[in-house]
């Protein structure tokens, strides 16, 4: 996990000058200073600032003005950054109330808690529609994760722009379904305008990105990884053809593992022309009877369904090959983008941790890491915007 973060100031030598009423009721433009008056505060350099009380001419009430990086609050911005910091880098609330008092400035472990999880609620952007920044682009990648949840796993959805890698919105979601996963994705392409969407080799993914209209990238090494493990497993089953079942339908022990082999070479080559050999594999397969009744598929079969399966799968495998953004975008037919956003802003933090209290806390802490973690080259992530 890499994080770039810009702590609140404090300042009391600068306080802002107000120009209208603060009372809702009220909207009056003409103010009078009323009066200065000490406030005590807990930071790590001061102890006591001054507040200057205005007045308003229209209505007679007073309200007050506090210098920079101080509120109505004891606990100045200042601290509060340095707890949501520290708590981001991995210490629990209550190891971040004692480094704190180790620095001199002692703020118990639910205060923690609660300027953690204002900071997050306020983070801009990452909910749904409200991506991150109001970015925009071609290609949205996405992906599910689960955290411990009081006991349960508590399923997490994660978008990425997987053109910069930056993550649009993380979200909670109540199931892995193709109708749940289209319901959480549609606005969030809607909103980034994608035409491209990127995933892992999940079957729902599948059925949303034809249900949007979207062209569709299936990730190329989970694919390779999953065919090479079934070459390995099938490729014995295949030499011996102890149940006859490709003696059955014509079809050599020899050639069966030569299909294997070339199956192999093809998934790692990926170009789109060779499709058509891919459904000549598995037009070899297809007098293959399926097994009925429950029973245990042959091997001939289990070969016919391989090869129709990365038939059917070719052209979302070998998009990435062809597909071109409206600015000359390309993806490299990878879901690395999604990948490395759950694993550095979501899993880093989660690890250190027996899960999660509340469902809205683990989607507030991911998003409050993946807000810090889109500002690396943005020059640094401000908390002092979401503890404002």
């Amino acid at each position: 996990m890499r994080l770039h973060l810009i702590l609140p100031r404090v300042n009391p030598d600068k306080l802002d000058q107000p120009s209208v009423c603060p009372y809702k009721d009220c909207g009056g433009k003409h103010l009078e200073p009323h009066q200065a008056v000490k406030k005590a505060v807990k930071d790590t350099e001061y102890e006591v600032v001054v507040a200057q009380r205005y007045r308003c001419l229209r209505c007679g009430r007073t309200f007050r003005v506090y210098p920079c990086g101080v509120t109505q609050a004891q606990t100045s911005q200042r601290v509060k950054g340095l707890a949501v910091l520290l708590y981001l880098l991995g210490l629990s609330y209550g190891a971040t109330s004692l480094a704190l008092e180790a620095l001199g400035v002692y703020v118990s472990k639910s205060s923690v808690y609660a300027a953690v999880q204002a900071a997050a609620e306020k983070v801009p952007g990452l909910k749904g529609s409200q991506v991150f920044a109001g970015l925009r682009t071609p290609a949205l990648g996405g992906d599910v994760t689960s955290v411990k949840c009081k006991g349960s796993w508590l399923p997490l959805g994660l978008a990425v722009d997987d053109i910069q890698g930056l993550v649009l919105s993380i979200d909670e979601l109540p199931g892995e379904d193709a109708e749940t996963l289209q319901a959480w994705l549609e606005p969030i392409a809607t909103a980034v305008g994608a035409s491209l969407l990127v995933t892992d080799d999940a079957d729902a993914f599948k059925t949303v990105a034809d249900e949007l209209g979207l062209d569709h990238q299936v990730c190329k090494s989970h694919v390779q990884r999953n065919t090479e493990a079934l070459i390995e497993a099938l490729s014995p089953l295949a030499k011996a053809d102890r149940d006859g079942s490709l003696a059955a339908i014509g079809v050599t022990s020899e050639q069966a593992l030569a299909d294997l082999k070339r199956l192999g070479e093809l998934i790692h080559s990926r170009q789109p022309a060779e499709e058509k050999e891919v459904e000549e594999l598995h037009r070899r397969y297809l007098q293959a009877a399926s097994p009925g009744g429950g029973g245990q598929a042959s091997v001939a079969y289990r070969l016919r369904m391989l090869f129709l399966d990365r038939w059917n799968l070719w052209r979302r495998l070998t998009r990435y090959r062809t597909w071109c953004g409206p600015q000359g975008e390309v993806v490299d037919g990878t879901n690395n983008g999604c990948e490395r956003g759950i694993g550095w802003w979501i899993k880093e933090r989660y690890r250190t941790m027996r899960g999660y209290k509340r469902p809205q806390s683990a989607v507030n802490v991911s998003r409050l890491i993946a807000w810090c973690g889109n500002h690396l080259d943005r020059g640094g992530a401000d908390l002092a915007l979401v503890l404002a």
